[in-house]
This record gives structure tokens, sequence and C-alpha cells, in this order.
């Protein structure tokens, strides 16, 4: 397991190739890929900017359309083959997106219209070997934020991905896995392969109803129980990337790289602290 450098820890401010420079520069193990950016680069030059500065890539956004209309999901999807082989060639198969836990859609629906589009863009990712990780998003605001609740629960989530395909499982993110209720044991039972890359952060101690998800806090800085999740996922034996990704904490009243700095120490604090050493 490794600390990655997430865009949020620079509020959005360094471009690629300068964020993976950023990410050597401060100390960063790997580097969330910034998916546009570098297919335009290209392979041969994103690998040889990887190798230089000594970087994994996390992971890289899933660049579909899922949630509109169909004629834009199809439009989108197109895409995706040459995405997922660039994926692929730079060592990098992994994508990640997130689903409202909320919709103006009734559930049942939502859920089979998300199938489908998740299970055919899975049969292409599966050509090029790359996985597909869906993140649950947990707090109360984003649950009540539309009319119907969606899947918001990491074992509903994990059982919905595993139906999508069997490259499909999850964004495991510290913040959403804790407030949506979420236990070692779950982590324990999705295992290794249902883990696609993991976000990493902390929460502070308020009621349900006062947390808002761009008011998040350092590692270890606050109630989630890090040590037990780092300790799951170091049972599962998960390997790739722990992304730091924090949003709000005055980050914009830093520089970048202060922020960069700041996410990666809390990070190997809470490694430190649960006893586990990156590799």
């Amino acid at each position: 397991m490794y600390l990655a450098l997430n865009s949020q820890l620079t509020t959005g401010r360094v471009p690629w190739p300068d964020f993976a420079r950023l990410a050597g520069k401060v100390g960063f193990h790997g580097v969330d890929v910034m998916l546009g950016a570098a297919f335009k680069e290209g392979i041969p030059a994103t690998n040889a900017l990887l190798s230089q500065l000594r970087l994994h890539p996390a992971m890289l956004d899933f660049p579909v359309e899922f949630r509109k209309d169909e004629a834009t999901f199809r439009e989108s999807l197109t895409h995706l083959e040459d995405a997922a082989q660039f994926a692929a060639a730079i060592g990098c198969p992994r994508m990640m997106t997130y689903l409202m836990p909320s919709s103006d859609t009734p559930k049942k629906e939502l859920r089979a219209l998300y199938k489908e589009r998740f299970t055919r863009s899975a049969d292409i990712l599966a050509r090029s070997h790359v996985r597909l990780g869906l993140e649950f998003l947990g707090p109360l605001h984003l649950r009540r934020m539309f009319k119907y609740e969606f899947i918001w629960r990491m074992p509903e989530m994990l059982e919905f991905a595993k139906e999508c395909g069997s490259n499909v499982g999850l964004t495991l993110d510290t913040w959403h896995w804790h407030f949506a209720g979420g236990t070692t044991h779950d982590i324990i039972a999705a295992g290794k392969d249902r883990i696609v890359t993991v976000h990493f952060n902390d929460a502070p101690d308020l009621p349900p109803d006062q947390i808002r998800d761009n008011e998040r806090l350092m590692p270890g800085e606050g109630v989630i129980d890090l040590t037990g999740f780092l300790h799951a996922l170091k049972k599962i034996g998960y390997e790739d990337a722990l992304s730091v990704e924090v949003f709000g904490h005055h980050l914009k009243d830093m520089t970048p790289e202060q922020g960069a700095s700041l996410g990666l120490r809390t990070g190997r604090s809470a490694f430190e602290n649960a006893g586990i050493t990156e590799t």
C-alpha cells in the first residue's frame, strides 16, 4: 500500500504533468493520473514521466457520462476503449467514479439503468483488463438531497458492483465508509478483488445532520478508525494506492505544495500509528 497525491490537496490548481512533478517533489509514492491531459501527452511520454519521478499511477477517472440521457451515454462510451487501452499501457488498470446516494428517479428504475450502463462499460474495460471502482457516498445531507434514496451502504454497493461485472468493485473512501456505518468486517468481506482503489481522509466528531461532504480533515485529525481500516486492507492483501482526498481544510489558503505536503505528512503519520509501512 502507498499514498498518492489527489488533486483536492491542490484544490485543482496544478495541471498535468506538473501535478505529477509536484507529487514526486514532495515525496509521494503515487499520483492520481489526469486522464484527459495524460492521454494527450501519450503513452510513451506518460510512462517516461512516471518512471523518471518513480511514481506509481494510482487511478484514472471513469470517462463515461452515465448520468445523463442515452445519446450522451452512448457517445461517451465510444471513447472508453481507447481510454482503457491507455490505462493498461501506463500500468494503471483502475478507474473510478461515484454514485450519488439520492436521486429524483425512483431507486428501482435508476438501479436498472445504471446496471445496464456499467455492465456495457465493464465489458469494454475487461478487454484491456481494467477494473472499475464504484464509490458509495455516506453523509446524511447527500442522502436527503433528492427525492429518492439510492445506494449508499458498502455491502449494497458491493452487491450492485458484482452484478455489473467481474471487473467491477468499489472505490473505498474512509469518509464515506465511516458515515455509511461501514465496518472492518465489510472490507474483509469485500476482499482484495473488489477493492479497486481507496481514498484516505478523516472526519470531525459532529452529529450526522451537521456533516458536510466538503469539510473533511487530514488523516489522523478526526474520529475515523483509520488504524482498523488500514489493518483490514492489510489483511485482504490490498497493494494499491490510498489517495489522500481532503476537501476544505483551508487548502485554498495554502500553496499547492503546502497542501500536498500536509496530506503526505498526515497520511504517513496515520500509517505509522497503525504500524503499516508504505510499499
